[in-house]
């Protein structure tokens, strides 16, 4: 027995002094003291903040830099999926999907050759658009004979909508697009965006409503010229420096050409054929007459507007509100190719596990394989919006220095009527949250009920300026990403969010032309001009 006990003594001895098991120890050891000195940080503190670490969501987030990782077959993917019911098999099938996705978004042909698959066999993604195709499409719909009837870029039935927008909509498109940009009687009002200093985007956007209005009222083509936010890398060629970039041009080539051209004659100014900003006040181009050619629809707008718990049925500036809606859902009729892959990649970074477990829970993708597409895929089917999980409430909270224009609030005041929301249809749980608050993405973790998602990009700690804050981003990303949550709380279900707000203003009125109105809207506080 003793022999026994030496020879297993002999053999711990042999083992206690092997380096693994020293490194073992060592890390026991040492686990140890970082416990006790973590628990007396505690006691002695009574409480803690984790403020090196920045946390994306509970679920996943949408990567605001709008660039997708190559996650070879080699690599695993480090995503949390919150569905995953412990089949590592239907894991992995799901993983694999979301990054063939991936690689089609980059063109990674690299990719598909390791893993010996061919694009062709992995099936649609449903959140997805093929943006060379619906570019194609669009540039199309944009033309003289589409719109011979009634535009095709709004959803929804009239009552549905703001009075008279399909036909206002048509009416500025036919305005913007004369049949014959060569003749001597046209006149134009050329602009650049505007540049000064502190003007974000949504001032930016108000400021050209406002000059649309001044070139119908005195029945001049607005030719938007020089877009600052416009002038970076991600935009190519001509579409560099220009709105184009993002959204199809607000007139025509032919015009545009037209107006660049004359507008280097002086005679051409001083006739008046041509004029810029500068030849209105401030006041004209932010608060002048609008257009009246359709009397005055806004005097018939139905109430679906809530603030503090009351319904507005009206208010000073309803005219105001109207006519912005409406010009702001004519500069952004139609994407680009650019703005759809924008859109595509920040769709597939907050949705993209959801749609795979869907595409997947019909089967195994690998055994089907995909036939050619037919007529009804071609012509119906491929008109169909790309997929988001619905019901989507969209929440925009602007806060910093905004506080010098409006009461700003907290996010529990946004909350409190997100939840007025859900109480009326239980079924929303998801979030789409636009910010530049780092503390109300931390905050938005203490709503465990609801589901959030985000752009995770740097955002503004205490009231730095927005001016500031979009420095430090620079000016691909400080466009990019407000435009992508700009387009996600247009088509979101319902909204949330402070009308003394330029943004939230503009949003709301892409909605209200956008097939949204009977969605209502509730905010926390007042436009500040009402």
């Amino acid at each position: 027995m003793k022999s026994l006990e030496r020879l297993v003594s002999d053999k711990a001895s042999k083992l206690g002094n092997s380096f693994p098991c020293q490194i073992c120890a060592a890390g026991f050891l040492c686990g140890i003291c970082l416990t006790s000195l973590f628990l007396a940080a505690l006691t002695s503190l009574g409480t803690f903040e984790l403020t090196s670490f920045s946390f994306s969501s509970v679920f996943p987030p949408c990567n605001s830099t709008f660039q997708v990782t190559d996650m070879g077959a080699d690599r695993k993917l480090k995503w949390k999926n919150n569905s995953e019911t412990g089949d590592e098999n239907d894991g992995d099938q799901v993983k694999l999907l979301v990054s063939a996705w991936e690689n089609i978004l980059l063109n990674n042909e690299d990719y598909f050759k390791k893993l010996g698959m061919n694009k062709s066999d992995v099936p649609n993604a449903p959140h997805l658009e093929n943006c060379e195709e619906r570019t194609r499409v669009r540039e199309r719909l944009d033309t003289q004979i589409a719109n011979q009837t009634f535009p095709s870029w709004i959803n929804g039935g009239d009552e549905e909508n703001y009075p008279l927008t399909r036909r206002v909509q048509r009416d500025i498109w036919y305005h913007q697009h004369p049949i014959d940009c060569e003749n001597k009687s046209l006149k134009f009002l050329v602009a650049d965006w505007e540049t000064l200093p502190g003007f974000g985007i949504g001032a930016q956007i108000a400021g050209m409503t406002g000059l649309l209005a001044i070139a119908i009222n005195e029945n001049r083509v607005l030719v938007a010229n020089y877009y600052n936010r416009a002038d970076h890398d991600g935009c190519k060629g001509s579409s560099r420096g220009s709105w184009s970039c993002y959204f199809l041009p607000e007139t025509s080539k032919e015009c545009r050409k037209r107006a660049l051209e004359v507008m280097k004659k002086r005679e051409a100014w001083e006739s008046g054929i041509i004029t810029g900003k500068q030849n209105y006040s401030s006041k004209e181009i932010w608060s002048g007459r609008i257009p009246k050619l359709w009397g005055q629809p806004w005097s018939y707008m139905k109430a679906t507007t809530e603030i503090n718990g009351t319904l507005i049925s009206s208010h000073r500036k309803m005219d105001r509100r109207w006519w912005r809606a409406q010009a702001v859902r004519y500069l952004m009729r139609f994407q680009t190719e650019y703005t759809c892959g924008l859109m595509n990649a920040a769709r597939h970074s907050a949705f993209g596990i959801e749609a795979a477990e869907i595409v997947h829970s019909a089967g195994d993708w690998r055994k089907n394989k995909k036939e050619v597409r037919s007529e009804i895929e071609e012509e119906v089917w491929s008109n169909h919006k790309p997929w988001v999980p619905r019901p989507m409430l969209s929440v925009h909270v602007r806060m910093g220095d905004k506080a010098c224009e409006m009461r700003v609030a907290a996010l529990e005041e946004y909350m409190h009527l997100a939840d007025r929301i859900r109480d009326r249809f239980p079924e929303l749980n998801r979030i789409w949250l636009s910010t530049e608050m780092k503390e109300v993405v931390e905050r938005s973790k203490d709503y465990a009920h609801w589901r959030f998602y985000y752009t995770e990009v740097a955002r503004q700690v205490g009231n730095t300026s927005m001016a500031e804050y979009e420095g430090s981003l620079g000016r691909e990303m400080s466009t990019n990403y407000p435009l992508v949550n700009f387009l996600m709380a247009s088509e979101a279900d319902f909204f949330v969010g402070a009308l003394g707000s330029t943004w939230c203003f503009l949003i709301d009125g892409m909605r209200n032309t956008g097939g949204k109105v009977m969605s209502g809207y509730l905010s926390v506080n007042k436009d500040r001009f009402w």
